[in-house]
């Protein structure tokens, strides 16, 4: 869910990036062809973050357990763990991937926060009715992958807190082997993270997207409430400038 701050890129990045995007917009590869050749509209950033996702999910492949993202947004995340599962394990039909969003942006702000423009409710929605959309785009994704008459992607729309308690209850089987917050704030990640911390096994990897991020405070501070900074060891791999993760 990370936002492009412009004090990071250089104007000359987002005048390449404009551009980038008019030449997206004015492919001229026939249809047919087109999603074959979508690399060539994917960033150097985007791309690490792929590389940085396929690091993590080759840690967890020898830990049993399903895989959950707090703030989906579009899903690109979710397109990418489901391809990585397809190719790291693809007969492995216990790995569930659930996301939880609200798909309306932000329903708690705190003060812990911070004060960044875009830390307001209602930020990081997507367009009405997104989800549907979504879900079938997932299908399709699954439908490229072994097993895929058993459906091993989930979405849950809603408070996620809130949800995700009410999925463990109704699931009490789970193990999570990866979970990754893209929730921005404070609230929602700290209630996350003090509710899934019973279902962690040894070997469970947390991913964060916005640790030690000046712009989005909350999420360390949720992080350093829930779990202690000094219990844990937040690391980082070297594809990803801004993403960590924490290891248990």
């Amino acid at each position: 869910m990370a936002i492009e701050i412009k004090s990071i890129a250089s104007q000359t990045e987002l005048d390449n990036r404009n551009r980038l995007y008019q030449l997206f917009h004015d492919c001229p590869i026939p249809d047919n062809e087109r999603l074959n050749n979508s690399g060539l509209f994917v960033k150097r950033q985007d791309l690490t973050k792929q590389l940085f996702f396929n690091d993590l999910y080759s840690k967890i492949l020898n830990v049993h357990g399903v895989i959950m993202e707090f703030g989906v947004r579009w899903g690109q995340n979710l397109v990418t763990l489901n391809n990585l599962r397809g190719i790291h394990e693809p007969f492995n039909h216990s790995r569930k991937i659930i996301g939880f969003d609200t798909f309306e942006g932000f329903v708690n702000v705190d003060a812990k926060d911070g004060n960044h423009e875009i830390i307001k409710q209602g930020a990081f929605a997507v367009t009405e009715g997104y989800e549907n959309y979504l879900e079938q785009i997932l299908d399709s994704h699954e439908k490229e992958c072994p097993l895929s008459h058993i459906k091993k992607n989930k979405l849950v729309k809603g408070d996620a807190p809130l949800m995700l308690e009410q999925y463990l209850k109704e699931h009490p089987e789970t193990i999570i082997a990866f979970a990754y917050f893209d929730f921005d704030v404070y609230e929602p990640t700290k209630k996350c993270l003090e509710l899934i911390k019973p279902y962690l096994t040894k070997g469970s990897i947390i991913g964060f997207d916005e640790l030690n991020d000046p712009h989005f405070p909350g999420e360390t501070v949720a992080v350093r409430e829930a779990l202690g900074l000094n219990n844990i060891a937040v690391k980082r791999s070297k594809y990803s400038g801004i993403q960590s993760y924490i290891e248990f």
